[in-house]
C-alpha cells in the first residue's frame, strides 16, 4: 500500500470552496413545469386554449377570422346531447366539432355545411389517436377545413 505525503493534495478530495457550494446547489430545485393545457378541466381548456389556438391557426393558414362558440347542445344530424365548438366562416360555411363527453379524449365527430343548409353527414374525428393534445386537435380541424377548400387560396 502506498502512502501519500501529507503536503500533496489528494486527487479525490473536494476543495473547501466546492464543499460550501454543494448545499446551495441542492437547495435550488428546478421549478416544476406548469401543467399542460390538456390537463386543465374541459370547460376551461376549450374556451381558454382551443378556441384562441384554432382562430390563430385558421388565420395563419390564410383563412378569414372565424366566429367560434363553445356550447352544450344537440349534435348535428343525430340530435344527441354533446359539447361542441360551433364555427362559422364567411360564405355561410359552418362546422361543428362535437365531443360526446366533457373530455378532450372522448369520442369526437365533425360536421360541415355550406350555403346555409343543415349538415347531413356526421364524420368520426380523431378516432385512432391515443393521446389528445391541443396541437393535434387544432391541426386536424384546420386540415379538415382546408380539405373543403375553405381556407386560403386553394
Amino acid at each position: 500500500m502506498t502512502e501519500t505525503p501529507s503536503n500533496t493534495p489528494d486527487p479525490v478530495a473536494t476543495p473547501p470552496e466546492a464543499k460550501s457550494a454543494q448545499p446551495e446547489a441542492k437547495a435550488t430545485q428546478p421549478k416544476p413545469k406548469p401543467p399542460a393545457p390538456e390537463d386543465k378541466p374541459f370547460d376551461a381548456f376549450v374556451p381558454e386554449w382551443l378556441l384562441p389556438a384554432l382562430t390563430k391557426e385558421i388565420e395563419a393558414y390564410g383563412g378569414p377570422s372565424p366566429e367560434l362558440v363553445f356550447e352544450q347542445g344537440a349534435m348535428p344530424v343525430v340530435g344527441a346531447d354533446c359539447w361542441m365548438v360551433r364555427g362559422r366562416l364567411p360564405g355561410e360555411r359552418r362546422f361543428w366539432l362535437c365531443f360526446t363527453q366533457p373530455d378532450i379524449s372522448s369520442a369526437k365527430t365533425i360536421a360541415l355545411t355550406e350555403g346555409g343548409g343543415s349538415p347531413s353527414l356526421l364524420e368520426s374525428f380523431l378516432i385512432d389517436e391515443k393521446k389528445m393534445t391541443l396541437q393535434l386537435l387544432v391541426s386536424r380541424v384546420v386540415q379538415r377545413l382546408n380539405g373543403q377548400k375553405w381556407l386560403g387560396p386553394n
